[in-house]
């Protein structure tokens, strides 16, 4: 790869490295219109409000125990990606040698590391991060002014020309080298074709609309792909102190007043915005898909069906006309109950079209056309950004460079500790946290500790045949 191609600043510097969870909060018992206090579950005497404390409705025990159910669920679906993620990185590193052959480096990194002092490597290696972070820098500052301005196009723009990139020529050079690792024969119009589908249609799902598991899979080969691109054409000390220095910066940048990546979080939820699905994994859908229209005739009954052109979901529960002649519904299943709950369905989502708008909108990420059901959905789900995916499997996938498995797995535990870790902060201070400080400590930390200790004591104990 020559120094003139630029993934890296196209793409992985505009990523939002942070975990963003929001919390639905239980209700609060209304107030008494006649005293202007809260209400006391009939208990109109004050010496009793205050000597005799108000028991949890349940209303309120099954918010809470929703929340928790709600929360773990998201929590674990988390777990899956980030292995999936680093799962592709390590089984590519293990069978395909490109990717562990030096045959050139980024342009960000102009000191290659080739003296064999040890000295010279290692400011070497700093000079080469120092540089990459200020372009990582850079770009995210220049992304949060276009957000701040509202330059929604040139960001679109932007992340569009990035996964064009990705999709097409990165993902070309991938499946060519596993074909040719595995000895495996295809000719160039199905090669051609193949491609073009695998990028159309990943564009389409990222950028536009799909089906949530094919966005997540995109999102995640994404991710594996940058790694790919760092562990090959990064240097190899340079790799390491660049994981420790961008998880100083995932510190500085959300947890600092003047974070650029707390400033994107705190202008979406101003602004009630989805980050920009190409940034963000999300463990629930990261747009509305709504498709519904209102009648023209405001006059129509309550409990008079819609036409069938409206939502899916309405013409899930029609009701039978009051003009039309009775029918023996209990004998096909219908019965009275299930007629009474159709009645209160249609009419709540008869409120939530009326809210949606009269207009068709597809994939959108404006919330406010949206049914507020939705919008709880969406907030509720935890994001990880990509740029979290991207560092952890340049972790793992350097240490499987090595050939010692004890390593990669002992990287993998770290990680997924780490990110347990940093959840479960996330579930106390309840705002947005960077996800890589703790992972990549735990990381390095294992890595090192493994490869210098745990490995050389285990080939003693073998070279010795003492079995423990």
């Amino acid at each position: 790869m020559s120094n003139s191609e630029d993934p890296v600043g196209n793409h992985l510097s505009a990523e939002e490295d942070a975990v963003k969870v929001e919390v639905v909060r239980p209700r609060r018992a209304p107030k008494n219109p006649a005293t202007g206090s809260r209400r006391n579950n009939g208990h109109n005497n004050p010496s009793s409000s205050r000597t005799q404390p108000a028991p949890v409705t349940p209303v309120v025990e099954e918010e809470e125990e929703l929340e928790l159910k709600y929360g773990a669920n998201h929590v674990i679906k988390l777990f899956l990606p980030v292995s999936l993620c680093m799962l592709v990185v390590v089984a590519t590193i293990s069978s395909v040698t490109y990717y562990t052959t030096r045959d050139g480096y980024l342009v960000y990194t102009p000191f290659h590391e080739d003296s064999p002092d040890t000295g010279t490597k290692v400011w070497n290696a700093v000079a080469n991060s120092l540089i990459l972070m200020g372009v990582i820098v850079v770009m995210t500052v220049v992304l949060i002014l276009l957000y701040k301005n509202k330059c929604y196009k040139f960001i679109h723009g932007w992340l569009i020309v990035s996964s064009m990139m990705l999709l097409f020529i990165f993902a070309y050079l991938y499946l060519k080298e596993v074909l040719q690792a595995y000895n495996l024969p295809l000719d160039y119009i199905t090669f051609a074709i193949i491609m073009w589908n695998f990028g159309v249609v990943g564009m389409i799902s990222i950028h536009w609309q799909g089906p949530l598991r094919l966005q997540q899979a995109y999102l995640i080969f994404v991710a594996a792909l940058m790694a790919l691109v760092f562990i090959k054409y990064l240097p190899e000390w340079t790799t390491w102190v660049v994981l420790g220095v961008i998880s100083i910066w995932d510190l500085i940048a959300v947890l600092t007043p003047k974070g650029p990546l707390r400033i994107l979080v705190e202008t979406a939820q101003e602004r009630n915005e989805q980050i920009f699905p190409a940034l963000i994994y999300s463990s629930t859908v990261m747009y509305a898909v709504v498709n519904t229209s209102v009648d023209d005739t405001p006059d129509r009954p309550r409990n008079q069906p819609q036409p069938a052109s409206h939502s899916p979901e309405e013409t899930g529960a029609t009701v039978p006309s009051p003009s039309s002649p009775p029918s023996d519904d209990a004998a096909v299943g219908f019965t009275p109950s299930w007629r009474e709950d159709s009645n209160s369905r249609a009419e709540r989502r008869r409120e939530q079209v009326n809210t949606a708008g009269t207009s068709r909108s597809y994939g959108t990420v404006n919330q406010t056309n949206a049914p507020q059901e939705q919008e709880d959905d969406d907030d509720r789900g935890v994001k990880l950004g990509l740029g979290d995916f991207i560092f952890y499997s340049v972790l793992v996938g350097k240490a499987s460079s090595y050939g010692d498995w004890n390593t990669t797995l002992a990287c993998f535990v770290a990680i997924l500790i780490g990110l347990c870790l940093t959840l479960l902060l996330l579930a106390i201070f309840k705002k947005a946290l960077p996800a890589l400080p703790i992972s990549i400590t735990f990381g390095l930390v294992f890595y090192f500790a493994t490869r210098e200790i745990i490995s050389p004591f285990t080939d003693r104990l073998n070279s010795q045949q003492v079995f423990i």
